[in-house]
């Protein structure tokens, strides 16, 4: 077999290079509803529906009949701050796109406390930050809590000319450090941040419980951007 020519191979290159380094490329396929990033089904009482899973309503695990032993549950407790419920799943697809999944379970806060008392194994993951595998006793209990939030961390980078193409301007933009801009839509229960060292993150609460994701940028201080 001949070797093919470098030109065919960097004609290759320039035509399919868009396609995989663009993000959120649209590729045609037909869809269900809610299921890319961009698509939030909105409920009369301040409830949505994002990924196919109502927030307050779908539980852990309905997450985890979807995603099968590809999700991790487990009690998260950083450095400073309260321990949270949370399922996370490293190589998730929402429709044609790619990226990181976690859910956030709604239990009380004592009853998450309890559950990282009596974990199975208890481990460090990024610095201090401490990951704790549940007991046997309480699988049963985190299956059954309500997803309180979703986070998705798309494979692709994200700017800012993307994100108001796909969700137009946000009801608020604000920065928070020098790398760290936030889009805040509440009618949707959405905050995406955009990080100019690091990865996005998109951030999903119900639309009445928006004040969760508003409060802690309201406490660092962070200040409107010019639009």
């Amino acid at each position: 077999m001949k070797p093919i020519p470098l030109i065919l191979i960097a004609v290759a290159i320039i035509v399919i290079a868009p396609f995989v380094y663009l993000p959120f490329v649209d590729t045609g396929e037909e869809l269900p509803r809610t299921t890319l990033p961009w698509q939030i089904e909105l409920g009369g009482d301040g409830s949505s529906e994002v990924f196919g899973f109502t927030l307050g309503v779908s539980t852990l695990g309905d997450a985890q009949r979807r995603f099968g032993s590809d999700l991790e549950i487990a009690v998260i407790t950083p450095k400073e701050g309260s321990s949270s419920l949370e399922a996370f799943n490293g190589s998730a697809r929402a429709g044609f796109i790619t990226g990181q999944l976690l859910f956030t379970g709604e239990l009380p806060q004592a009853q998450i406390d309890a559950m990282r008392e009596r974990a199975a194994k208890t481990a460090y993951m990024e610095g201090t930050t401490r990951k704790a595998t549940l007991h046997a006793d309480d699988v049963g209990n985190a299956l059954a809590a309500p997803i309180r939030a979703i986070t998705f961390i798309p494979s692709a980078d994200l700017d800012a000319e993307t994100i108001l193409a796909r969700f137009g301007q946000p009801a608020e933009r604000l920065r928070s450090t020098d790398h760290l801009q936030h889009f805040l839509y509440p009618e949707r229960g959405l905050e995406v941040t955009l990080d100019e060292r690091g990865k996005e993150l998109l951030q999903y609460v119900a639309p009445r419980d928006f004040e969760r994701l508003r409060a802690p940028l309201r406490e660092a201080g962070a200040q409107p951007v010019a639009q």
